[in-house]
């Protein structure tokens, strides 16, 4: 028998020193006392386990003779041998002690609604996808990423986003992180690891940035976006590269003005800095049509990053990256060596859903269930605080007054109730001294649960 057609892969360790059926019972006893046979867990037949263990046929249907007559095992016919369901285990480790408990009502920015995903047309986008894959895109892929979701990510963002992305500079990521690792490392290599992030800005980011070498300043933000015309100068006069949110910055809410729009790739053309364009929120504008990219303006001095994480979900690990040529190959060379390249599967899917428009449809669904999302949220506040920002994206940021409950005050009486926000402050690069206020999340929690969290809120909220 070909040891490639068993039917039920059984690892065993025989001791046979006190014979070959004693160590065969003994070994099968262990698997089950460990947990490494569960209860109910069906066995090799007695012509295929003997074959693989070098054993009779006989001497294995004696060892599982006498386990089912110990109870161990149960045999029926047709059926064949499993591990008797009555059979207990080795107990489980002791469970870590309980971290603090979770939050009933989840205001907290940075996640979609995850209840939005389009199952059936992603199943469907998989089926044609899988259908017509060259038996190649199985393998192992091209470290840029699969030419179909490439050349549809090219016609999706030049027709929706303004991007000038040819397929050749398109690299396919997994996830935001993964692109601006990426991209710090080829910047590091180079010697121009200095980087400018928004102030205020994720903190999270400006984490992944330090522990891949890049050193962080603070870019401040102000009601015309980041301050672009501060790049140059000062204690930024050093900087190699700057990471801005033009459509709509996080968390302040705004969109980048034009004239700091050409101040941002005025320095760059005149030092050869590099801007990382974090196109967050771009296609979630709700009063308006989006503005464009601003690669599309500077296609050799931006560094365009776009995801799949608001549209569909983060579980699909699925970004893009539209380089300047010059980084093309740095960044496909460290994306070799950081993980070879991202899963295909996915990446087929999405093309498909791209090219048959099943993407846009389900953009402009998320969109519409969005825009409700915050308009209620507008409307529990009921003017009691001022929502900032443009009417875009899935958070919106709330300043406190000074003359009330601090941010500690409001976050501590929030997660007493079980809401959990998030607050301004932490966004800051230094949050001392900073004006108080909270970032709102309205993208979840599910639309069944979503009232009854704003009206938790609007508990907690100072009047």
């Amino acid at each position: 028998m070909d040891w490639a057609d068993f039917g039920v892969d059984l690892h065993l360790e025989l001791d046979a020193s006190g014979g070959r059926r004693a160590g065969l019972e003994r070994a099968l006893r262990d698997a089950i006392r460990d947990g490494r046979l569960p209860a109910s867990t069906r066995l090799p037949a007695t012509r295929a386990l003997a074959a693989e263990l070098g054993l009779s046929r006989g001497t294995v249907s004696a060892a599982y003779d006498q386990l089912v007559a110990e109870g161990w095992l149960v045999a029926r016919i047709g059926a064949g041998t499993e591990v008797s369901p009555l059979r207990r285990v080795a107990p489980a480790p002791a469970a870590p002690p309980p971290g603090p408990a979770p939050f009933r009502y989840d205001l907290r920015p940075g996640s979609p609604d995850v209840g939005l995903f389009p199952v059936t047309a992603w199943l469907r986008a998989v089926r044609r996808a899988l259908a017509v894959a060259p038996a190649e895109a199985y393998g192992y892929g091209d470290p840029r990423g699969r030419p179909e979701l490439r050349r549809a990510l090219a016609g999706y963002l030049g027709r929706a986003r303004g991007v000038l992305a040819d397929p050749e500079r398109i690299v396919v990521t997994s996830g935001y992180v993964q692109a601006l690792v990426l991209l710090t490392t080829v910047l590091r290599d180079a010697g121009t690891a200095t980087v400018a992030m928004e102030d205020p800005g994720l903190a999270f980011h400006r984490e992944v940035v330090r522990r891949h070498g890049g050193t962080v300043l603070p870019l401040p933000v102000d009601g015309w976006g980041a301050r672009a015309d501060l790049l140059g100068t000062g204690t930024l006069a050093r900087v190699g590269a700057a990471v801005v949110t033009p459509a709509h910055q996080y968390p302040a809410g705004v969109t980048l003005h034009p004239s700091r729009r050409h101040a941002l790739t005025d320095w760059a053309r005149a030092g050869s800095g590099l801007v990382v364009e974090d196109d967050y929120d771009g296609e979630f504008r709700y009063d308006r049509q989006p503005v464009g990219a601003v690669q599309g303006t500077a296609p050799e001095q931006v560094a365009y990053v776009g995801t799949a994480a608001k549209a569909l979900g983060p579980a699909l690990r699925l970004a893009w990256l539209v380089l300047p040529a010059r980084l093309v190959d740095p960044v496909v060379d460290a994306k070799r060596h950081l993980d070879l390249h991202t899963e295909t599967i996915g990446q087929l899917a999405l093309a498909d859903l791209i090219d048959t428009h099943g993407y846009d449809r389900q953009v402009r669904t998320v969109r519409r269930r969005y825009r409700q999302r915050r308009d209620l949220l507008l409307a529990r506040l009921g003017g009691r605080l001022t929502v900032e920002g443009i009417s875009a994206g899935l958070h919106a940021t709330v300043q406190l007054p000074a003359d009330g409950p601090g941010e500690a005050e409001v976050l501590a009486a929030a997660a007493a109730h079980g809401l959990g926000l998030s607050g301004l402050a932490a966004h800051h690069h230094r949050a001392a001294d900073q004006p108080a206020g909270l970032v709102i999340g309205y993208a979840h929690p599910p639309a069944h649960a979503y009232p009854a969290a704003l009206d938790l809120l609007a508990r907690v909220l100072p009047r």
